[in-house]
């Protein structure tokens, strides 16, 4: 029966999410995704749209790819996006946008992780532990793959989600400062890594 009990449809993202996807990693990420979107688009394109077609690629971090989705009554209701980190970003993270320079300087931390980028559900999806089941998706991909840890960047100030984390088995490894701007939901403190141990 389809209780709140019963575990989550999780399976992996196809390319008719894209939608989707591009709308929650939107709320993951607080906003920010909409404002790098709209730097990017061109003639009658929307923010959305960009993300969209972004969604769509078959490579790069933010593909569908990389992507599992959570489904009720098959509507899309979450979705995690993980991948490994092979190598250390080269971008200076001087040149980059304020709002994700501090997550670039983390990453190179990183290196030889499973990297979740982004965990979001859509509103009215919250508090069924759909997250904690989205993440023990990834970890269950993570340890197929051979990576000995799992890794994450929070804001410091979004203590629900530290909270989360760190019940889950993540421990504080890392922090760089918020740099501020407009476009962000946090001005000040710092950007969290916690990373958890697979071994």
């Amino acid at each position: 029966n389809m209780n709140f009990q019963s575990s989550p449809l999780i399976r992996q993202a196809h390319v008719e999410d894209a939608a989707a996807l591009a709308r929650l990693i939107d709320i993951a990420g607080e906003g920010i995704p909409n404002w790098l979107w709209s730097r990017a688009c061109e003639n009658e394109q929307t923010p959305l749209d960009v993300g969209i077609e972004r969604a769509r690629r078959p490579s790069g971090g933010f593909s569908y790819t990389n992507a599992l989705v959570s489904e009720r009554h098959g509507d899309i209701t979450g979705m995690i996006l993980s991948y490994p980190i092979e190598t250390a970003p080269e971008d200076d993270p001087d040149a980059l946008p304020a709002p994700i320079a501090p997550f670039v300087e983390l990453e190179k931390h990183s290196v030889g992780t499973w990297y979740i980028n982004a965990l979001a559900t859509f509103p009215g999806n919250r508090g069924q532990g759909l997250g904690s089941s989205l993440l023990a998706a990834s970890e269950r991909l993570a340890r197929e793959y051979g990576t000995p840890a799992m890794s994450i960047q929070v804001y410091g100030q979004n203590t629900g989600a530290v909270r989360l984390y760190q019940r889950l088995g993540y421990k504080m490894h890392e922090k760089a400062p918020v740099r501020s701007h407009p476009c962000q939901p946090y001005y000040t403190g710092d950007v969290l890594l916690l990373i958890k141990d697979l071994a």
